[in-house]
Order: C-alpha cells, then sequence, then structure tokens
C-alpha cells in the first residue's frame, strides 16, 4: 500500500474540544427548552414532508454507503490481488506523464517532482515526462530534481510553455505532441496536477490495474491533503476527501465513475492520443437554447470522463493509492468566498456536462450510474427542502419547529458523519456542520449555476468565460437567469407552503369566520339569553349545543338562572373554533378561564381546559367556544346577525 501522508494536515485538539462543548451546550440548550406542543397534532405536516424527503434522500445515500462498503472490503480485495498478480508479470511498454503546472511555489515543486521522478525511476519502465509550465523558475527547479536523482537513464523530461489561456489547451498541446511520438501498444498515460505529490508505490500499485483489466480505460485514485489554512479550512478539505472516497467506491462497483479527477488519472494512451478525444478536451462546448454555443473554460476532468463513457469503456476507484494535493483556498482569510468560488467553479462543471451524459441513456452506463446523474439534478432542490419547510412553519406555525430540526440536523449529519469517518478512518465534530454547509449552501449554488452555467472563472489563472461580449446582451442573459431560477424556486415554495398545511385555500368555516370577524366592530352578535337561559332551565337536557356562529350572553341571562334553580350541573357545547360568544364585564368577572383565572380579553375553552360560570351551588361549564369580553354594542346598532 502506497504510505500515508507525512504531514497530514486536521484540526487541533483545542478545536475539537471547543466544538465538542458548544455543540454539547448547544444540544443541553435546545433539548431544555423544547416545548411539548412541538411534537402535537399540528406538527403532522412538518414531520410528514420533512421525513418523506428525508426517507427517499437518505435511503439512496444508505444504498451508496452500502456499495461503498461492498467495493472496499468484497470486490476491490479480489481486484487488488488480480492486479498484483498481473503487475508481477507484465508492465506497459512505456509511460507518459503530462503535469500541467501554473503558477506553482518552488517549494512545492520541487516536492511534486522529486516524488513523481523517483516513482518513475522506480518504477522502470521507459518515461517521458511533459511539464506544462508558465515560468522559467519551474525548469530551473525540474533540473535541479533531475541532478539530485543523477538524471535516471528510463526518465525523459520534454517541457512545454502555455500559452496563459486555460490548462485545456496546455493539455491538447501536450496530447499531440505524445500521438506523434507513437505510442506503444500497451502505453499509458498520467494526467496530474503540478500541486500533486505521489506517495511512495503510487505507480506500481495503480498501473497494474491495466494489465489485469482490458476493457479499463482509465482510473483514479484516493486523495489526501496538505492544507495551508485554518483548521475549519483543513477539515473542509478532507471531509470532501471522504465524501469523494464513499461516492468513488460505490460508482466503482458498477466499474464507472461520475468524474475522472484531475488531480491524478491513468488513461490508456491509445485513447488519450486519439483525435476526437484531443479536440474535446481542448474545444468541449455546449449548444444552449438560451445561452448559444460557448466553450468550457475548465472541467477537462469531465471531457475526459463524458468521452470514456460515451464510448463504453470501464473506469475504476483504486482506495488503497493515495496521492497528496497541496491545497490552499483562494483567499485564506474569507473562508465563506473562497469555498463558494471553489463549488461553484465544480458544480459548473459538473452541470454543464451531466445533461449530455444523462441523454446518452442508461445503455453505456448502466442503469445504476445513469440514475446516479439523475439524482445530481434533483438533490440539489429535494435539499433545499428541510431548511424552507422549517423556515414556513416556524413563521406560520409556531417558532418551536426550529428546535426540533436543529435537533433532526444534529442527529442525522452526526450519522453521516460517523460513517464517513468510519470509511475514511478519521473522525472530526467539524464535520457535522461543514457538512450541513456543503449540502445546503451547495445546493443553493448548484440551483444559482444551473440556471447561469456559462459564467466560468478560474481563480488562479485570473481568466472567465462565458458570456456574451456585447454588454447589453449579458446583462439580458443575467436578467433572464433571475427570472427562471426564482420561477423554478417560487414553484417549489408553493408546493411546499401547500403540502405544510400553512397557506390552504379557505373553506366554509374559514370563510365564515373571516366574515364574523370583518363584522365583528359593525355589527351586534346575535343574543341568546332567553333561548339559552330558556333551554338551560329544562331539566330534561343537561348538555346544550351551539351552532357555530358569533353570539352574545349578558346579564339577562344571569337574571334567568338566577331566578330558576338548575336541577344539577350544566354544560355549553360549541363548535369548536367557530363557535363564539361575546359576554359583559360584569358576566365575564362570575365566570373563570381553564386555569381558573378570572377572564378579561378572550380565551378559548376546549374539553381538556373549559371554562366555568359559576352558579351558587352549580356550575355552567363551556367547552369547545371561545370567549370574549366586549361592552354592550349601542342600542342604534342592528342587533341580528345576517
Amino acid at each position: 500500500m502506497s504510505a500515508t501522508p507525512r504531514d497530514h494536515t486536521t484540526a487541533s485538539r483545542i478545536t475539537e474540544l471547543t466544538t465538542f462543548l458548544l455543540g454539547l451546550s448547544l444540544l443541553i440548550v435546545i433539548i431544555s427548552e423544547l416545548p411539548a406542543d412541538v411534537f402535537s397534532p399540528e406538527s403532522q405536516s412538518f414531520f410528514f414532508v420533512i421525513g418523506a424527503i428525508a426517507m427517499w434522500r437518505y435511503s439512496w445515500w444508505a444504498v451508496q454507503a452500502a456499495r461503498s462498503t461492498w467495493y472496499n472490503r468484497m470486490i476491490f480485495p479480489r481486484l487488488r490481488a488480480e492486479a498484483d498478480a498481473a503487475g508481477e508479470l507484465e508492465r506497459p511498454p512505456e509511460l507518459f506523464v503530462l503535469c500541467t503546472s501554473f503558477r506553482i511555489e518552488a517549494r512545492v515543486n520541487f516536492q511534486v517532482y522529486d516524488a513523481l521522478i523517483r516513482e518513475a525511476r522506480d518504477y522502470g519502465v521507459p518515461t517521458t515526462i511533459f511539464a506544462s509550465v508558465s515560468d522559467r523558475t519551474d525548469v530551473d527547479v525540474i533540473t535541479h530534481v533531475m541532478d539530485e536523482h543523477g538524471w535516471p537513464r528510463n526518465v525523459e523530461v520534454r517541457y512545454m510553455f502555455q500559452k496563459g489561456d486555460g490548462k485545456r489547451s496546455a493539455m491538447a498541446e501536450v496530447l499531440r505532441a505524445i500521438s506523434r511520438r507513437l505510442p506503444a501498444p500497451g502505453a499509458l498515460l498520467i494526467s496530474m496536477d503540478g500541486d500533486i505529490r505521489l506517495e511512495p508505490g503510487t505507480l506500481s500499485r495503480s498501473l497494474s490495474f491495466f494489465q489485469a483489466q482490458d476493457d479499463l480505460g482509465a482510473l483514479t485514485t484516493n486523495n489526501r491533503a496538505e492544507v495551508t489554512g485554518n483548521d475549519a479550512t483543513c477539515e473542509w478539505y478532507d471531509l470532501r476527501y471522504a465524501q469523494r472516497h464513499l461516492m468513488m467506491s460505490s460508482m466503482s462497483v458498477s466499474r464507472r465513475l461520475l468524474v475522472l479527477t484531475g488531480r491524478y488519472s491513468v488513461f490508456r494512451a491509445d485513447l488519450a492520443t486519439q483525435p476526437d478525444f484531443i479536440e474535446l478536451i481542448e474545444n468541449d462546448h455546449v449548444e444552449h437554447w438560451r445561452f448559444g454555443n460557448f466553450k468550457f473554460l475548465s472541467g477537462d476532468d469531465k471531457s475526459s470522463w463524458y468521452w470514456l463513457l460515451k464510448n463504453g469503456w470501464r473506469m475504476l476507484y483504486i482506495p488503497d493509492v493515495f496521492v497528496t494535493g497541496f491545497e490552499e483556498l483562494p483567499d485564506r482569510r474569507r473562508f465563506f468566498a473562497s469555498t463558494t468560488d471553489l463549488m461553484r467553479r465544480w458544480y459548473g462543471n459538473m452541470l454543464r456536462t451531466s445533461n449530455r451524459a444523462i441523454s446518452l441513456g442508461p445503455r453505456p452506463m448502466g442503469v445504476f450510474t445513469w440514475w446516479s446523474l439523475i439524482d445530481q439534478r434533483l438533490s440539489m432542490w429535494t435539499t433545499l427542502v428541510g431548511p424552507t419547510v422549517v423556515t414556513l412553519v416556524s413563521l406560520f406555525v409556531r417558532p418551536s419547529f426550529f428546535f426540533a430540526y436543529v435537533l433532526w440536523i444534529l442527529f442525522t449529519r452526526g450519522i453521516a458523519t460517523s460513517i464517513l469517518a468510519w470509511q475514511r478512518g478519521r473522525f472530526s465534530l467539524l464535520w457535522i456542520p461543514l457538512i450541513y454547509y456543503n449540502q445546503v449552501w451547495g445546493a443553493m449554488l448548484k440551483t444559482y449555476v444551473s440556471f447561469r452555467f456559462n459564467r466560468q472563472k478560474w481563480s488562479r489563472q485570473g481568466i472567465s468565460a462565458g458570456e456574451p461580449n456585447d454588454p447589453v446582451a449579458a446583462r439580458r442573459q443575467r436578467r433572464m437567469g433571475h427570472v427562471l431560477h426564482g420561477f423554478a424556486y417560487g414553484v417549489l415554495l408553493f408546493v411546499l407552503i401547500l403540502s405544510t398545511g400553512v397557506m390552504t385555500p379557505p373553506d366554509r368555516v374559514s370563510l365564515h369566520i373571516a366574515r364574523d370577524q370583518t363584522w365583528e366592530r359593525n355589527q351586534q352578535p346575535e343574543r341568546l339569553d332567553r333561548w339559552l337561559g330558556a333551554t338551560l332551565v329544562d331539566n330534561t337536557r343537561d348538555a346544550v349545543q351551539l351552532p357555530s356562529g358569533h353570539f352574545r350572553l349578558g346579564g339577562e341571562l344571569i337574571e334567568t338562572l338566577q331566578r330558576n334553580t338548575l336541577a344539577e350541573s350544566k354544560q355549553i357545547e360549541g363548535n369548536l373554533g367557530t363557535t363564539i360568544l361575546a359576554i359583559s364585564p360584569a358576566m365575564a368577572e362570575l365566570m373563570q378561564g381553564p386555569s381558573g383565572e378570572p377572564i378579561q380579553d378572550a380565551v378559548q375553552c376546549t374539553v381538556d381546559a373549559n371554562c366555568q360560570l359559576a352558579l351558587d351551588e352549580h356550575n355552567l361549564t363551556l367547552v369547545n367556544v371561545r370567549l370574549r369580553v366586549e361592552p354592550e354594542a349601542p342600542a342604534n346598532v342592528a342587533a341580528a346577525h345576517p
């Protein structure tokens, strides 16, 4: 097995301890302050929507995790044994290395080429390294490395200076140079970035898979990083590598991948030197109904992947071989802005290629890989369901739903982090908030980019592309993107509003209540004193049922009940939420609310929390009605309720 990185960067123990204490404090506060009513029947719509989406998303994620485990524990050990046996008998006749560097620090350059030349020397086959560089200093560094290693006889270094218009043109020039050398049958091509260090044994333990599998078109390996940055940056990169490991392992069960990482991938040389392969790398583009024809700036790894996928070649992920990347955010001081820039570029590359890959259908790649591509398009919307629903329900139903959602986040992301840590071999508490950040903010960026994926920017090179040269046309495109994006999210928001019940079309009862509230200030409710008094005095009835509506009870009812003796306590029953009784201040003084308190303004009387009117030896119980204390209306106001 290739060695793990020598200076593997992780968060400090102080940061981990601080995160633990903050998380524990948050958990204690939430549990202690979580209202009991969060689990009331009104919560059903919230839990149904969140739960239904969660069952779908996490069941799919569980399938990926199970496939990843199956690949690493059952399938790959057999593939490893076959590859090792084949590597003992045969090696490729020659090896080509395409290494692109753009303004890489001399310190990093030295480590990269020192490891690469050592690996090529030890592997023993004729190796030509095409160093695509941007500065004469790079040549000096590589020359110094060759001096250090005594200019190995099987290693040749050729320099090609980049034009400065992006990585694609530099790669195409190297590929054409390799094709002119007429690679021998079985020759292999390594494509790697200039900030990737090969660990000892990388070549011998990865290239042997091509000798064992004749239908293997390309492979990529596991990644780790030496990060320059704070603890959050270190763990953000390592979390992404952990997620990459799980997904790559799962996809390898189907002998297909979703990307051939540009950091380090190996191709059969006869495939990578095909004219249409080189053309796709250099001039990959898309024809879009709104953006027209525009050329891709970055995403060469997606282009090479698409060519192999379209032509039916198999791909493989090697989980026990590591290469180390020297990672650094574009701006170390701005974590949010820098990670946003990186994710926008990555997601743009994904979205620019996935549509045409999906259009190939499941035949050249298999159903699972094909559906995984579709799921990439769906997941960016389903991920937004949770935050949107909790916002709606917290605003329009009860704020306590927010606490339940935070508990849900801690629980689900804690489990997801534990599974990733189990497969990655290490755990960090920072992964819990970071995985939620990647998912939710990443989903927002994906939806944003999906309506603007012609806009491209490569921060290191300082170049951008994709938009029309005419400023007026560019502004028109941007405005249309805003409109379509807003409409798409508006549709999602409308569906969630209806499904959670926070805003439903009014029924007859709701309209009746609204009518009562509208007439409340201008009309006196219908008086029930005489009818209710006569009904209560009737000793044959224990309870009186009131219809829906807005009614008034006053002193006349009290006088009637005081003149007549009730045989026993009586009960007045209304229709919950639709029977409203306006009582005079004098009558309110004789009544008690659900908790025995005096009634001063308005109160809801239910079966479990009823109201009482004390009448000497007997009580009058009111249930399923809403009481309001209102003074008598002037005599000239109409007394009848329409």
